[in-house]
């Protein structure tokens, strides 16, 4: 009987260590916690600052500016929201390579370079589609394909590394089709879908893994 426990509990070991060298385990939940803040910053910059808060009627009124100064208005709006995705994604790197070295764990890895690849791809496709939303003045698509690609990004990249960025990918995908839906409300889904959710996400992953 005690062999047959053994047996089984040598099973369930060798079966972590296989599951654990397929996956990329250096992904720490702090970054969601920054990424998180960054996006709730950025949102605070956009609606008081950029937009003086004039978010809950953004297309009409972008429409009642000047080519000029909606122009530059939106121009801000693209450059408050780029800041966010480098500051996040540096912040990323730096949490994960932190927790690498605590736990003595390697950063580069053919596992991360596979996860890169799975989660740039969607990320560089949704950016040239955002460009094009962009120069075709469809200004309320944005949002909605910033999200719906992002989270189309996590749902690749969740296959080499916890199966929570999976599920965080499929709920930035809904959140994105709720922002078409409800096309009125950019900031609000932004704020949700980059800022909370990210925060949500951060705060178990850190306790689940690192607490």
């Amino acid at each position: 009987m005690d062999n047959k426990s053994n047996y089984s509990d040598d099973l369930k070991i060798i079966k972590k260590l296989m599951e654990d060298s397929s996956r990329f385990l250096s992904l720490s939940g702090l970054s969601g916690l920054f990424a998180g803040c960054l996006a709730l910053a950025g949102a605070v910059a956009a609606h008081f600052i950029i937009l003086k808060t004039k978010t809950s009627v953004l297309d009409g009124f972008l429409i009642n500016l000047s080519f000029q100064e909606s122009g530059k208005m939106k121009a801000l709006l693209i450059t408050d929201a780029l800041i966010v995705l480098i500051l996040a994604l540096a912040g990323s790197f730096y949490f994960s390579y932190r927790k690498s070295l605590k736990k003595g764990l390697k950063v580069w890895t053919p596992i991360s370079k596979r996860l890169l690849i799975n989660l740039f791809v969607p990320l560089i496709a949704g950016g040239f589609f955002i460009l094009l939303l962009f120069i075709a003045n469809q200004w309320l698509l944005i949002v909605p394909a910033m999200l719906i690609f992002y989270g189309l990004a996590l749902v690749n990249a969740g296959k080499f590394t916890y199966s929570e960025i999976f599920y965080l990918g499929i709920t930035e995908i809904i959140t994105g089709m709720l922002a078409g839906l409800f096309q009125e409300s950019p900031l609000f889904f932004w704020t949700l879908g980059f800022g909370v959710l990210h925060i949500g996400y951060g705060l178990f992953m850190y306790r689940k893994y690192e607490g």
